[in-house]
């Protein structure tokens, strides 16, 4: 066989430093496409994003050349640097170390998307820490 073919589909979970509320509405307007372009020029998809005001969620398919440790420190390096550079926010901006990724079966797209989708929603009531225990 002369190609490769992969199906690798994470869901990718990230927070502000300190889990602080640096992310604001205006921010997510140009902060999204931004994460998904990175994404793509690492010849991956992004299918989702959403989040809140202190933590991203992804879904996105990732290129077999390329692992899920070097595209988040793209993600994450890139989209800090543009965030301090293009923000009229006061504070230094900068994501928590790590990040959590877990594989997503095809079968399982529709309820990561609608899990990303409503995100406020989910943390209105409940903490990012009660929500994180039950993805595990």
């Amino acid at each position: 066989m002369a190609s490769t073919l992969t199906n690798l589909l994470y869901h990718i979970v990230f927070t502000t430093r300190k889990r602080q509320d640096l992310i604001i509405p205006a921010l997510f307007i140009e902060l999204y496409p931004y994460i998904g372009g990175i994404i793509r020029e690492e010849k991956g998809k992004l299918l989702k994003i959403g989040g809140t005001s202190n933590h991203i969620h992804l879904l996105a398919r990732f290129s077999a050349s390329g692992s899920v440790s070097e595209m988040m420190r793209r993600v994450k390096g890139s989209s800090s640097k543009w965030v301090n550079e293009n923000s009229k926010s006061a504070s230094h901006f900068t994501w928590q170390r790590g990040y959590d990724a877990f594989s997503v079966s095809e079968s399982s797209v529709g309820n990561v998307v609608s899990y990303i989708e409503n995100q406020e929603e989910h943390h209105r009531n409940t903490t990012f820490e009660e929500k994180f225990l039950r993805l595990l």
